[in-house]
């Protein structure tokens, strides 16, 4: 399964020089090769605001694939998995790139939360009227400025333009040319079975599994339960449950194999608040309990 990419790893993708120091920045896209590099499906570990002033692609994530062909803001985060692909060249426009160690209480704030850089679902991708273009792209240019200045509160300043582009965005009706890719269902799934394995193996007891139901994937792939549920049972036969189980039975079993770790411990990093729930999720899924399957083991051994 695919890690998900780092700020390094955009840089290196793109032939760029990796910046190991600043929270922030900023860039025009004529200057960072974007006529010609295709983005995978896949997370990022940083924000990302695009603006494209020219040029055309096909951004997707999750079961959306949306057509670029006119100037667009885009605002992506380290839960949405998305690709892109440029289908024209002379790409112009700006992008800028933030850690989280750039997002303070400021921007998360209860009205900005609901914006499309901080909201889980909906839409995030938005067309902007010559108005609204003319006002952001005086705001690219104003980040461009400040971020080479030698002003000592840049980077609070900085955070001011960024609320500013979003609550342009928030005028801004979302697109309505969403189509479901051809290959939607199998991008689902990759993307769920992803996210999955990521959360294993079960290096330390600290290492808790985070992500554990159905609804809990669905709502990281920024898509409806049933949608999920439909695409792994067209796919692969299986439902989302399904899958989860056997992977935390599958985790279980080493756990309870290679490690000296008590079934409490075990039940607590597989996401069981109580052991008992453990044990008796263990048995159904292997007619064994922890301690009767770790013993069998031991005796084999």
């Amino acid at each position: 399964m695919k890690k998900k990419e780092t700020l390094k790893d955009f840089y290196i993708n793109h032939g760029q020089e990796y910046p190991k120091k600043g929270q922030f920045n900023i860039y025009r896209r004529e200057e960072f090769a974007c006529d010609s590099t295709s983005l995978p499906p896949n997370r990022r570990d940083f924000y990302k605001i695009s603006m494209i002033t020219k040029g055309t692609g096909v951004l997707s994530y999750a079961d959306k694939s949306i057509n670029i062909d006119k100037p667009s803001i885009t605002f992506l985060n380290p839960l949405i998995p998305y690709s892109w692909e440029p289908t024209s060249e002379n790409q112009e426009g700006y992008f800028c790139l933030f850690t989280e160690d750039f997002v303070n209480s400021n921007l998360k704030n209860e009205i900005l939360s609901k914006s499309p850089l901080f909201k889980v679902g909906g839409n995030h991708v938005f067309f902007p009227g010559l108005e609204s273009l003319k006002i952001l792209e005086n705001i690219f240019e104003n980040m461009f400025r400040e971020i080479n200045s030698d002003y000592s509160n840049k980077y609070e300043l900085l955070r001011g333009y960024i609320q500013i582009i979003m609550h342009e965005a928030l005028k801004i009706q979302p697109p309505d040319s969403f189509y479901s890719s051809t290959n939607a269902s199998e991008r689902i799934c990759n993307l769920f079975l992803e996210l999955l394995e990521r959360q294993f193996p079960i290096d330390a007891p600290s290492q808790v599994v985070k992500i554990k139901t159905a609804n809990e994937f669905a709502l990281q792939l920024n898509i409806h339960t049933n949608t999920l549920n439909r695409a792994l049972k067209e796919r692969t036969g299986r439902t989302t449950t399904e899958w989860i189980a056997e992977r935390i039975t599958k985790e279980a079993k080493a756990l309870l194999q290679f490690s000296n770790w008590d079934v409490s411990a075990i039940a607590y990093t597989l996401g069981f608040e109580h052991s008992s729930n453990f044990i008796i999720f263990f048995k159904k899924q292997t007619r064994l309990t922890p301690n009767q399957f770790r013993k069998s083991f031991a005796s084999i051994s």
